[in-house]
């Protein structure tokens, strides 16, 4: 099936859409074999190994561009939610939630100019960040200090000002959770939390910075897997067109990259597996999927054959797949004429 999947249009379209993920500081052979058949990019984490330091991260992205040219994706928010090799005991480069008590948006931009710009020294093109949820609920699990704060409109400018200053360095931003995680007290690892607001309330609340994100020109924008039961129904919004071809793209006018949160966690795939979630999410309107830490080479032709299939059988249209890979492909251009910025060690602490 793998071989077969390797031919076609199907799987070079398909292949465009995936981020994987891998293991050690070295690229796989099946990593560089899949980058040349055409995959999207791939997703670095710590724990898997991918970054025990910055001399080793430079190294192995360059490897991978050898064999394409991949986005390579990472999650640096600054504070506490750090990947790169040398920030140990977190970044040095002030969180959100501290940027949001100063509310000064010329330093918002300057810190996020300077982590793109020591993304972009190793390699990495887009950065998983910044977090523009409104955290509305005290108790939320899984964002709290990662957002700048409980107030739409304060996090609207310095969402706004994180993906100026990101972009500016050459990286492009990934404004998440779509449509907003600060008001869960559920972590959607584990399952699917839901957000009790309508439209009306989204509209002045979760979906302010979002609109500043656009409006500044985010690259990116990351779904969550959360449930709306006034829009989604049950279904996760990662998964649901209804959330994003409706809201995202309708609604906000959103025409860049839309890529998934990782489909390995229980609010997207608990029920029903990756390879079906992937399927869905694509359906539903994303771009890219972040496939999850373990989510290696055995997921990636699971997904391929599921993908093939739907199209098969005309569940998939097969122009949904080259719609997200066109968009993947001008992202990509965008990154190719970007050009570095010096790193502004003044902005950390």
């Amino acid at each position: 099936m793998s071989q077969r999947i390797g031919n076609d249009e199907v799987g070079r379209l398909a292949r465009s859409a995936l981020l994987p993920a891998f293991d050690g500081a070295t690229a796989p052979r099946w990593v560089l074999d899949e980058l040349e058949r055409g995959l999207g990019g791939v997703t670095l984490f710590a724990l898997n190994g991918n970054v025990p330091g910055t001399d080793e991260l430079a190294a192995l992205t360059a490897q991978m561009r050898g064999a394409g040219a991949p986005l390579v994706t990472i999650d640096e928010e600054g504070g506490d939610v750090t990947r790169l090799g040398g920030h140990k005991e977190g970044s040095p480069y002030p969180g959100n939630a501290a940027l949001g008590a100063v509310d000064d948006v010329a330093l918002t931009r300057r810190v996020y100019r300077s982590l793109g710009a020591e993304l972009g020294a190793v390699g990495v093109n887009l950065n998983f960040a910044p977090s523009v949820d409104v955290n509305t609920a005290a108790e939320n699990p899984v964002i709290g200090t990662r957002s700048f704060g409980p107030d739409p409109e304060l996090v609207a400018r310095h969402a706004a000002a994180a993906v100026a200053g990101t972009q500016e360095a050459g990286i492009a931003a990934c404004a998440k959770h779509f449509p907003g995680h600060g008001a869960t007290v559920e972590d959607s690892h584990l399952g699917v939390p839901v957000v009790d607001a309508d439209l009306e309330l989204l509209d002045r609340r979760e979906l302010v910075p979002f609109r500043a994100a656009i409006e500044a020109g985010t690259r990116a924008v990351m779904t969550a897997h959360l449930d709306l039961p006034g829009i989604t129904a049950g279904v996760p919004a990662t998964l649901s067109p209804a959330v994003i071809t409706g809201l995202l793209r309708e609604h906000l006018g959103y025409r860049g990259v839309i890529v998934t949160d990782a489909l390995d966690m229980k609010g997207a795939s608990g029920a029903i597996g990756v390879p079906e979630a992937a399927v869905r999410a694509l359906l539903a309107g994303a771009d890219l999927l972040c496939l999850g830490p373990r989510e290696q080479h055995e997921t990636v032709l699971a997904v391929l054959a599921a993908v093939e299939d739907a199209v098969a059988s005309g569940r998939l249209p097969l122009e949904r797949l080259a719609d997200a890979a066109a968009r993947t492909g001008a992202l990509k251009d965008w990154l190719a004429e970007s050009a570095p910025v010096p790193v502004d060690r003044a902005a950390g602490l």
